[in-house]
């Protein structure tokens, strides 16, 4: 184990034999790192956290702290790390709320830019990147390879789907479709159509792309459908294409209320 002289670690911390710990970290009780991992100079970590294989976690960075939550009483919740991320500088991950999962989750294969915060009972699902300064409150999901622009903020108990891109300086406070692109904030949140070049980058063949472009053009470029007529009519004229079920089901499953306005020409 390559531990820093000038690094505090807990004796209660449980850390793996090849796990590289920088100059003045700080790593609490409670807290569990998996094998090959990197903790640079000056990073806090505060327990209960468990951090997985192969993650490097950047300098300054904030992991496990108590959660921002006035109804916070200093139970023992929980945040979860899985493997192989990439957690850069400044970076803020706070454990969980008992008045939700008692937990927030990281996945695998993550990407976190600079000074990214993650609230409490966040959970965040495989191959997401988050630019610089994305900023989940709490209580939100994104689910996997989505990815979330520079200086987003998304509003509480958001989802955000697979697959889809949020444009920088976003205001998100509804739930975000799968396989979409959509930019603007709140009330100007455009959708501007399906993921395209990212979906091609992650081997979608073109004839779901045709049916997926398909099923957007009816769900959300069809000013006469109402929203469960649309969904309906998509259903039916598309049956044997898994995304596009996908991308329906994530309607019927929201309670925030999904974005559906179409971005138009000047």
């Amino acid at each position: 184990m390559n531990i820093h002289p000038t690094a505090i670690v807990d004796p209660g911390a449980e850390l793996d034999s090849s796990v590289n710990v920088g100059p003045y970290v700080i790593i609490e009780k409670g807290v569990k790192i998996g094998q090959e991992t990197t903790i640079k100079p000056h990073t806090v970590i505060t327990g209960p956290t468990t951090i997985g294989s192969g993650n490097l976690i950047g300098p300054f960075a904030t992991i496990g702290a108590p959660p921002q939550d006035l109804k916070y009483k200093g139970e023992d919740t929980e945040l979860v790390i899985g493997d192989n991320n990439q957690i850069r500088e400044y970076v803020s991950i706070h454990r969980g709320t008992v008045t939700d999962k008692e937990i927030t989750l990281l996945g695998n294969g993550n990407l976190l830019m600079g000074y990214v915060h993650i609230a409490h009972d966040c959970v965040i699902g495989n191959s997401v990147i988050l630019a610089n300064a994305a900023t989940l409150a709490g209580h939100v999901q994104i689910e996997d390879h989505a990815i979330i622009g520079g200086l987003v903020a998304v509003h509480q108990f958001t989802r955000i789907g697979a697959y889809s891109y949020i444009g920088g300086l976003s205001g998100i406070s509804r739930d975000v479709p799968p396989f979409i692109i959509v930019s603007g904030i709140r009330k100007q949140m455009r959708v501007s159509g399906i993921n395209k070049i990212g979906l091609r980058r992650h081997g979608f063949d073109k004839e779901t792309l045709k049916k997926l472009d398909k099923a957007y053009k009816i769900i959300f470029m069809s000013p006469n459908l109402l929203l469960k007529d649309a969904l309906e009519q998509a259903a039916g004229e598309i049956s044997d294409c898994e995304p596009v079920k996908q991308l329906i089901d994530f309607f019927h499953n929201s309670k925030q209320g999904v974005l559906r306005t179409v971005e138009t020409a000047d």
